[in-house]
């Protein structure tokens, strides 16, 4: 595939979303010289900030507050926007008339020609993600990064052009992953972080979120890399169904095997990461010099090296990454320290696994902001760290919000809730009204963000901005 092969193609774009992935999918096509319908079920008011942004285009017609049958029976492709179902009527009648329909992601991987490192997994895939990225660049590397957090991706076809030297380290959602898969598509070293319940309001069960992950490797051959958490049962049973090498990783160390494809590991012994490769060992770095804060945070360390480890960067530039790496914004993000109290954003814990996590990472007493919108996700294990560890809970409203206070309520602990508003700024001062000397006042909130918010980031920065204020 290239891309001139949409010059002239009537092409309908599915979602252009306000959060730049479908306006990087419109002007992709556009510049392409295909003829663009970009089609959204937000009206043009709800979607002003995303159309002006693409106002210049004049092969692109929108058609907006609706979805066409006919937009996806009479063109030549259909490009799905991640959230948007397989099984959505649109989606359906285009594959039942032989309409291809794809992805930004399987676009991006068939027009990609640079070796392309695939993270996925339930938490702490952009961290993982993005730490590689920078192992990359300290080895000296030209690395591209796509789809970690908000990033577009197919604008970055264009800056990759015709160069022959480089990497790509992609980010990829179990959405994004669904694509690859009906495309028969997987990245030459594939990591999965961990599998936790989650998303399970769009795949209703675990099964069908699991298998969407598999695809992240499930069409790679003999001679790719895929990275497993050994501490994770799922993620670790999945190696039964590989055909490519793999590699574990463990915060301890890990029992022999018989895997013939099993070739290396990347653990922890006395306090430093090992690598071991067909049982030789070469020490990476201590745990000391990881300067993220959460023990979860060791796993997604272990991931990187892994990964970098498969992709023959040497040792000493690991660790030289590892030592300089302060983390990601709005995961377990330090904003700041007013009268003793410290202020941590923490809003992509979108589920309680994370939250819990996220808790556990402080010894300091906890003024805990949480809730939101359901994902169909059980509470019942956070209600009882929030009940331990927790000095006092503000929520911010949603069904999952109702849940959270269901839990606490079965096991009489009720009196922790202090409050709950339907917005950012109003949690935040009253927080500030409670918190003491030596408290920290942390927003995560392991619900999704969609009611009060544009998305987790838009929390995030809501919380930023009204801790500023104080």
């Amino acid at each position: 595939m290239k891309k001139s092969d949409f010059k002239d193609k009537r092409v309908t774009v599915m979602g252009i979303g306000l959060h730049g992935g479908g306006i990087a999918t419109v002007r992709f096509f556009a510049s392409a010289g295909a003829k663009v319908i970009a089609t959204d079920l937000k009206t043009e008011k709800e979607l002003k900030s995303s159309i002006n942004k693409l106002k210049d285009l004049k092969n692109v017609k929108f058609i907006l507050g609706q979805h066409r049958i006919e937009d996806f029976e009479n063109v030549d492709l259909v490009v799905k926007s991640p959230a948007a179902p397989w099984t959505s009527k649109h989606i359906q009648a285009a594959l039942k008339k032989k309409i291809p329909v794809e992805m930004d992601s399987s676009i991006f991987f068939k027009l990609c020609k640079l070796p392309i490192i695939g993270v996925t997994g339930t938490k702490g895939k952009t961290t993982t993600a993005t730490l590689i990225a920078e192992i990359l660049k300290t080895a000296g590397k030209n690395v591209f990064t796509a789809g970690i957090g908000q990033k577009p991706v197919l604008n970055l076809l264009d800056k990759i052009g015709e160069t022959k030297k480089g990497v790509v380290v992609f980010e990829l959602s179990s959405w994004r992953l669904s694509g690859l898969g009906r495309q028969g598509l997987s990245p030459h070293i594939a990591v999965v972080t961990n599998i936790y319940p989650d998303h399970l309001n769009y795949y209703g069960t675990m099964e069908k979120y699991i298998a969407d992950k598999k695809y992240i490797f499930a069409n790679q051959k003999s001679d790719d890399y895929v990275v497993l958490n050994y501490d994770n049962e799922v993620t670790r049973e999945l190696a039964k169904s590989t055909k490519s090498k793999i590699i574990f990783f463990s915060t301890a160390e890990i029992p022999g095997h018989s895997m013939s494809n099993w070739t290396s590991n990347v653990f922890v012994r006395s306090g430093k990461i090992i690598f071991n490769e067909n049982r030789n060992e070469t020490d990476i770095c201590d745990l000391n010099d990881i300067k993220l804060r959460g023990g979860h945070n060791i796993g997604n360390v272990l991931a990187a090296v892994a990964a970098a480890s498969a992709f023959g960067i040497a040792p000493e530039k690991i660790c030289e990454a590892i030592k300089n790496f302060k983390g990601v914004e709005h995961r377990l993000e330090f904003v700041r320290e007013i009268d003793k109290v410290k202020y941590v954003n923490d809003t992509a814990a979108t589920m309680p696994d994370a939250a819990i996590a996220g808790i556990n990472s402080f010894s300091e007493p906890i003024i805990l902001i949480a809730g939101g919108a359901d994902k169909n996700l059980e509470f019942n294990k956070l209600a009882k760290v929030i009940s331990n560890k927790a000095k006092k809970l503000i929520l911010l409203k949603g069904e999952a919000t109702e849940k959270i206070k269901s839990e606490l309520k079965k096991i009489n602990y009720e009196k922790i809730i202090d409050s709950e508003f339907d917005s950012m700024g109003k949690a935040v001062v009253r927080a500030k009204n409670i918190a003491g000397p030596g408290d920290v006042v942390l927003l995560s909130p392991c619900a999704a963000s969609f009611g009060l918010f544009l998305n987790e980031f838009d929390r995030g920065d809501k919380f930023r901005e009204a801790v500023a204020k104080l």
